[in-house]
């Protein structure tokens, strides 16, 4: 069992930056391979990126790459969130999730442990 706790959202202007986190406790983290995903009100939870358990190899959608960043410090059991130049479509609660394997994903059902959600409001 794996618990999540994410944490850092909140209300930023267009341009801004926040930095989401991602607590884990329970069964070994490490080796985890760990996502974030969002969901916009009215829309379907969507892929945001995804690191492997290294940490060596990440993904992104296309929609926030070059923007954010997907990090993970395994000695303090947590994952990242770099958000950089926020735009208001950007709007979401924001979930961090782990699956068993250590490689990447893109899939939802990949991932038996979410957290429960941080809201990022961007306003123009």
């Amino acid at each position: 069992q794996v618990r999540l706790e994410d944490t850092g959202g909140g209300l930023v202007q267009a341009g801004g930056s926040l930095r989401l986190s991602c607590a884990a406790s329970g069964r070994t983290f490490s080796r985890n391979a760990m996502g974030w995903f969002r969901q916009a009100p009215g829309k379907e939870r969507e892929f945001v990126a995804a690191i492997s358990w290294s940490g060596f190899s990440t993904d992104y959608a296309d929609s926030v790459k070059g923007r954010f960043t997907i990090s993970r410090d395994n000695a303090e059991n947590t994952v990242y969130l770099r958000m950089n130049s926020l735009k208001p479509e950007d709007t979401a609660v924001y979930y961090c999730a782990a699956r068993y394997e250590s490689v990447t994903s893109r899939t939802m059902r990949d991932y038996p442990y979410w957290g429960q959600g941080t809201q990022v409001t961007v306003s123009s």
